[in-house]
């Protein structure tokens, strides 16, 4: 276009070429200054797909300045861009970016819903996106009425356009069910409730609910039995009927609680005027089967003197035979037990047997001991049995005349086998003491010392198949005479332990050896020492003390031994470790000590170190700084090594690549000068070629490559046929970080190439617990308000359906599910996993939690005189109550084993 405007205004030909001349070199130098042109610099980055358009695709017919940089002015229809906004596009505002990038208008990541214009239901149409699944609820909503765009899951839901019965949806896969815990019924749920309010339940339907009455009128679910209600064991329905709860059929037969909790005149008939005088309460007596005859009288708590009752009117009185007496009956008789006497002989003249002869009272039976004794003198009037002493000096007979089990106690099962009679041993006036001599015994010592006749091995005692005798004297337990190490089980330090015995001293060497690694039993100093035990260092015992240390023409230096020296060779050295030597390289080598210069070394005044290092003898730091000439001078292969036979094909200098202070690496290599393609040097065998994990292709270096920048590499993921991590490994390229997550999926089951976040999540294939991720870093963890545990996630949740909690105790101490709906704060009542018992002092058992629970009045022990349980005895609710007859627990009244279980739906 410039051309033909010169043309045609500038008819003269010399002037014409001249113009022409001045444009093609004011072309020559824009085209010039273009190359190095830096479009960052005009506040709009060239990004994405952006990079490789045309200059003239936006900048129209060269005019530069003023070029719009919002999207929509140039992707409209009609605009400068080849891709314009289509018409059938979303019904959007202009802003290209709230949903597009420049590296593909195709994918988009995100979509802004707050620049859409019109209904949800335009785009998500299952056509242009997502609509409603065919899972949906019924209804004739927009997706507006109930969901928000900024989170779709947080739904307002209004049932009135619900089309169906409430099971269609409220099954507990679509919406929530019924819980656990809701009553067992057939109903549907709009036959209770209303989707107004679910609670309170309009009304309730008895005739489609399973189950006993308690198991929802417990107080919890509903209205169970009033604090006011008779204390009965009975469930509802054994009195009540759903259509009419007053009616009730009475049954004492459930009743727990006392007689006179409705014996009390005001409830029902209570005691009448003519009753006796009493504290007795009703069932003390009388039975609810049959109120008369009484099956007893509890007189201990019948007030007034015996007479006033037991005057042969109202009962019997004393009979004619009694012994004659102006004394009450409660002075020598008591009520529990009229055959029990208390008598008195306090009042008696003369001796015992001017009664107790045979005749009067009891006197000396058949199998009495022989002997002269008077009664007093072995028996007491207040108690006959046991005798408080026996005077053998008037017994008739041997010891064992008596003391023969039958009289009297005689050689227990146990006791030694011996012919000896009694006082052989023992005397009369103190039995435990016993002259026992050893000497007289000719079994081995465990024949009685065995733990049962007499003390045997302690627990404590040295593991051993060794007969006593084998170290003991019978004279003298302790010490030892000896103690034979070959019938001793187990390893040295079992004994050896400083406990037992004498173990490892504080100074002995640091080693993971056992006694016996180095010691033998029969000879303690006799030691065949193995170092590869020993934990600490040399010098630990090396040290010229406990074991022979340096010596005094030893290398001047601060190494430990073990830098060195081996343990299984001390000569020759395994190493030196120059930089804790001490001195100058010439103390040591000065081929006396050590190897000094050798004959054909370079004429040289320096020490060693000024060329040398200790690390690397031939590495000498050579200083070419004094060099006037070119490298070649020198290095051509005769003076000192020039270019080799593999050298690249070059055309360079020495120095063009190579640095005298570094000959390798070289600091750069002029492409430029080098002859060939790529390949003839980088082949891994002249210079570096594609590596074994190079991503497999057949193009040449510079299809993707340039010399300028190695680094600097177009890279189109189409090409590539195997999976995203043959090249994402870490090596080839980025892989998974150390804060992936652990999972065994490939990349592209969660990414895609286009767009690497946000990605799509398959706990399935994910490695390790989920805290791992759900930390509160990485990805939500536990809520501050969650139940305080260590148990990991996945022992109450699961990844398809995170509010539904399943937990199973596991725990010896968990009682049993209960049949009542606890929940978990009923018990965890501290929000936490360690349970805080309200009465700590009785778990693990029932009443750990149940102590307040505990009735007394309920739970008689022994009938007679009426005696309770206390929580203590009974904190195990399960277990075994029975009611005995009297204090001795002897026999049992009435028997009653796991009254209360878990699993009942009623505690009583």
């Amino acid at each position: 276009m410039q051309l033909a405007f010169f043309v045609r205004h500038f008819r003269s030909p010399r002037l014409t070429w001249g113009m022409l001349l001045i444009l093609l070199l004011v072309s020559a130098h824009a085209l010039a200054t273009a190359s190095e042109f830096d479009h960052f610099d005009t506040g709009f980055p060239l990004e994405g797909l952006h990079e490789r358009v045309q200059c003239d695709s936006c900048h129209v017919s060269g005019v530069f300045k003023g070029t719009p940089k919002q999207c929509s002015t140039c992707h409209m229809q009609g605009g400068v861009a080849q891709t314009a906004k289509p018409l059938n596009h979303i019904a959007s505002t202009n802003q290209c970016t709230d949903c597009h990038t420049t590296r593909s208008w195709e994918q988009v990541p995100r979509v802004d819903h707050a620049s859409l214009t019109g209904s949800c239901q335009t785009c998500h149409n299952n056509t242009l996106a997502v609509g409603k699944p065919i899972s949906h609820i019924p209804t004739t909503d927009t997706c507006d009425d109930c969901h928000i765009p900024n989170s779709w899951m947080i739904v307002n839901f209004d049932h009135n356009a619900a089309n169906g019965a409430c099971v269609n949806c409220h099954q507990g896969t679509s919406a929530t069910g019924k819980n656990s815990s809701h009553i067992n019924t057939s109903n549907t749920c709009d036959d209770c409730h209303t989707n107004q309010a679910w609670l309170p339940v309009s009304r309730v339907d008895h005739d489609a609910v399973f189950g006993s009455c308690n198991s929802c009128h417990n107080n919890v679910v509903a209205t169970g039995k009033p604090v006011n209600h008779i204390p009965s064991d009975g469930t509802c329905d054994n009195c009540h009927v759903t259509s009419t709860w007053q009616g009730a059929r009475f049954d004492h037969d459930g009743i727990v609680a006392q007689c006179s909790s409705c014996h009390n005149g005001t409830i029902a008939s209570g005691k009448n005027t003519s009753h006796l005088t009493t504290t007795n309460i009703c069932e003390d007596c009388h039975t609810s089967q049959t109120w008369s005859p009484a099956t007893r009288v509890d007189h201990a708590s019948v007030l007034g003197t015996c007479s006033s009752c037991h005057n042969n009117v109202v009962v019997l009185g004393k009979p004619t035979s009694h012994i004659s007496s102006t004394e009450s009956c409660d002075d020598c008789h008591v009520t529990n037990n009229w055959k029990q006497v208390n008598f008195d002989h306090n009042a008696v003249n003369g001796n015992c047997s001017s009664c107790h002869n045979g005749t009067t009272a009891t006197g000396k039976n058949s199998n009495h001991i022989n002997t002269n004794n008077l009664c007093e003198d072995c028996h007491l009037t207040n108690a006959w049995v046991p005798v408080p002493q026996v005077d053998h000096a008037s017994v008739n007979g041997t010891c064992s005349s008596c003391h023969n089990n039958v009289v009297a106690l005689g050689k227990p099962s146990n006791h030694i086998t011996s012919s000896d009679t009694c006082d052989d041993c023992h005397v009369t006036n103190n039995w435990n003491q016993v002259n026992f001599d050893h000497s007289g015994i000719t079994s081995n010592c465990s024949s009685c010392h065995n733990g049962t006749t007499a003390t045997g091995k302690n627990s404590n005692h040295i593991n051993s198949n060794n007969l006593c005798e084998n170290c003991h004297l019978s004279n003298a337990w302790v010490p030892v005479a000896q103690v034979d190490h070959a019938s001793v089980n187990g390893t040295c330090s079992s004994c050896h332990n400083n406990v037992v015995a004498l173990g490892k001293p504080t100074n002995h060497v640091t080693s993971t050896d056992t006694c016996d690694d180095c010691h033998v039993t029969t000879s303690w100093n006799n030691v065949n020492f193995d170092h590869s035990g020993i934990t600490s260092n040399c010098s630990s015992c090396h040290n010229g003390t406990s074991a022979t240390g340096k010596n005094s023409n030893h290398i001047n230096t601060n190494n430990l031994c073990e830098d060195c020296h081996l343990s299984n060779a001390w000569l020759p050295v395994a190493q030196v470790d120059h930089a804790s030597v001490n001195g100058t390289c010439s103390s040591c080598h000065n081929n006396v000590v050590a190897l000094g210069k050798p004959s054909n070394h370079i004429t040289s005044g320096d020490t060693c170190d000024d060329c040398h290092v200790t690390t690397s003898w031939s590495n000498v730091n050579f200083d070419h700084s004094g060099i006037t000439s070119n490298c070649s001078s020198c290095h051509n292969g005769t003076s000192a090594t020039g270019k080799n036979s593999n050298h690249i094909n070059s055309n360079n200098l020495c120095e063009d690549c190579h640095l005298t202070n570094a000959w390798v690496p070289v600091a750069q290599v002029e492409h430029a000068s080098v002859n060939g393609t790529c390949s003839s040097c980088h082949n891994n065998v002249v210079a570096l070629g594609k590596p074994s994990n190079h991503i497999t292709s057949s193009d040449t270096c510079d299809d993707c490559h340039v010399t300028t920048r190695w680094d600097d590499v177009r890279f189109d993921h189409s090409g590539v046929t195997g999976t995203c991590s043959s090249c994402h490994n870490g090596s080839i390229a980025t892989g998974k970080h150390s804060a992936h997550v652990q999972t065994n999926a490939e990349c592209e089951e969660c990414h895609s190439n286009v767009a690497w976040i946000p990605a799509n999540f398959n706990h399935n294939a994910v490695i390790g617990s989920c805290s791992s991720c759900h930390d509160g870093s990485q990805a939500q963890g536990k809520p501050s308000n969650h139940f305080i545990t260590t148990e990991q996630c996945d022992t109450c949740h699961n990844t398809n359906n995170w509010s539904n909690i399943d937990f199973n105790h596991s725990s010896a101490n968990y009682p049993g599910d209960h049949r009542s709906n606890v929940g978990c704060l009923d018990c965890h009542t501290n929000n936490n996993q360690m349970l805080s018992w309200p009465h700590s002092n009785y778990k693990p058992d029932c009443a750990g939690c149940h102590a307040n629970d505990f009735k007394a009045d309920e739970h008689t022990k022994i009938a007679s005189p009426n005696v309770r349980y206390t929580v203590s005895e009974l904190r195990d609710c399960a277990g075994a109550c029975h009611i005995y007859t009297d204090s001795s627990l002897t026999t049992i009244k009435t028997r009653r084993n796991s009254k209360h279980r878990t699993t009942d739906g009623d505690f009583d």
